[in-house]
C-alpha cells in the first residue's frame, strides 16, 4: 500500500524527542562533572568550552529534521484551479453489487469481474466524463459526473456487496438514478454502461429503458457470469464457510439472465457484450464510442502541481554539512564579545 505523503508529518514527534535527550545529556554530564570535582575549577580548567555552541548545534539539528522531513512530505504549489474544454461524451457505469455477483462462475467472482472491465475501459477512456452507480435491491449513487479518472478508480476498487443495504437486482432503479446523472439541456451524448448477471429481482427494466431511449441515452449491457450458472460464497475473514440458501434451505445456482439484459440495451437501440472475456468487452466499447458523436464541453480542474521538495532537502543538507564543522568550543571574537559574561 502506498504511503500518503502527509503520513510523513508524524516524523515532527522526534523533535521533542532529540530535544529531551539533549537536556538529559546535559544533566548527566553536569552530574557527572560534580562527582568528579567542584564545578567552578572544572570550568576554569576548560575555558575553551562554550556554553552557546551546543545549544545552536541542537537548534541546527532540529531545523535539518525539520527540512529533511518536510522534503519528504513534498510540499507542492500549483493549485490554480482552470477551466479547459475537452470534447467527449458522458458515461455512467452501473454496477450490479448484489450477493449473486460474489458468484466464482468467473473467475476471481462477477464483482471483481466487474471492476477490472470497468477499470480497463477507463484506462482507455480519453476526455469523456464518467460516473458511477451502485444496485442491488436499490440504487446508490457512489461517483458523481467527474473527468477525475483516479478518484474514479479509488471508488471503484471500494465497491462491494455491502454498500447496498437492501437486496436483490433492481436494474429499473439503476437506470433510472443513472439517467438523472445526465443534464437533459445537454447536447452531449450520453452513454449507460450497465454490468450484471441480469438476475432482475424486480419489475420495469424494459419499460425505464424505454424511457431512457427517449431521454436520448444508449444503454449498453454488459453480461458478467455463465448460463450454467454458480453458488454464491459466504466467506468469513476470507475464509468459505458456507453458500447462500433459499428459503426452502437449497444451496442457490445463480445464472446469467442474457435475454433480459439483451432486451434492455434493444430499448434504447444500443448493444449486449459478454463480459467473460475482458478483451471483447474492450473492444466492443470502443467500437461503440467510436461511432458516437463527441460534443465540446468544459471542465474545471487542476492545475499541474510543481513539487518543492529538493528546497527543503538542500536547506537541511547545507545545516547538516554546516554542524559537522561547528565545534564546542568558543569563537574567537564571539569570546570578545563576553555576551555570557564568562570573563571576570
Amino acid at each position: 500500500m502506498e504511503l500518503d505523503e502527509k503520513n510523513y508529518l508524524y516524523l515532527l514527534f522526534i523533535l521533542p524527542i532529540v530535544v529531551l535527550l539533549f537536556l538529559f545529556n546535559l544533566y548527566w554530564k553536569r552530574r557527572k562533572q560534580k562527582e568528579f570535582g567542584d564545578l567552578e575549577l572544572i570550568n576554569k580548567l576548560s575555558p575553551e568550552r562554550s556554553v552557546f555552541k551546543p545549544v545552536f548545534k541542537l537548534v541546527i539539528i532540529l531545523l535539518a529534521l525539520v527540512g529533511l522531513i518536510l522534503g519528504l512530505v513534498n510540499p507542492k504549489i500549483g493549485t490554480k484551479m482552470e477551466t479547459v474544454k475537452r470534447e467527449g461524451i458522458d458515461i455512467v457505469f452501473a454496477m450490479d453489487v448484489s450477493k449473486s455477483m460474489l458468484a466464482e462462475d468467473v473467475a476471481p467472482s462477477r464483482l471483481e469481474k466487474s471492476k477490472q472491465i470497468v477499470s480497463q475501459i477507463i484506462n482507455q477512456l480519453g476526455n469523456d466524463r464518467i460516473g458511477i452507480v451502485a444496485y442491488a435491491g436499490s440504487a446508490f449513487p457512489v461517483l458523481p459526473i467527474t473527468t477525475d479518472y483516479s478518484v474514479a478508480k479509488m471508488f471503484l476498487q471500494s465497491m462491494n456487496t455491502g454498500i447496498v443495504s437492501s437486496q436483490g437486482t433492481s436494474l429499473d432503479e439503476a437506470i433510472r438514478l443513472s439517467g438523472t446523472y445526465f443534464d437533459d439541456k445537454s447536447k452531449t451524448s450520453k452513454l449507460l454502461i450497465l454490468i450484471s448477471d441480469g438476475e432482475d429481482h424486480s419489475e420495469g427494466a424494459e419499460a425505464a429503458a424505454e424511457e431512457a431511449n427517449k431521454q436520448g441515452m444508449r444503454i449498453i449491457t454488459v453480461g458478467i457470469g455463465t448460463e450454467k450458472g454458480g453458488t454464491i460464497p459466504l466467506r468469513k475473514n476470507g475464509i468459505v464457510e458456507s453458500y447462500q440458501r433459499d428459503n426452502e434451505n437449497m444451496v442457490v445456482i445463480t445464472k446469467l439472465n442474457r435475454p433480459g439484459l439483451e432486451s434492455i440495451a434493444k430499448a434504447t437501440k444500443g448493444g449486449y457484450v459478454n463480459g467473460n472475456n475482458t478483451k471483447e468487452v474492450l473492444d466492443y466499447i470502443k467500437k461503440n464510442l467510436d461511432n458516437i458523436q463527441k460534443t465540446e464541453f468544459e471542465a474545471t480542474q487542476m492545475a499541474d502541481f510543481q513539487s518543492q521538495f529538493q528546497w527543503f532537502l538542500g536547506f537541511a543538507f547545507v545545516l547538516l554539512f554546516l554542524d559537522v564543522f561547528l565545534l564546542e568550543r568558543k569563537t574567537n571574537w564571539v569570546k570578545r564579545l563576553n555576551l555570557f559574561n564568562d570573563e571576570k
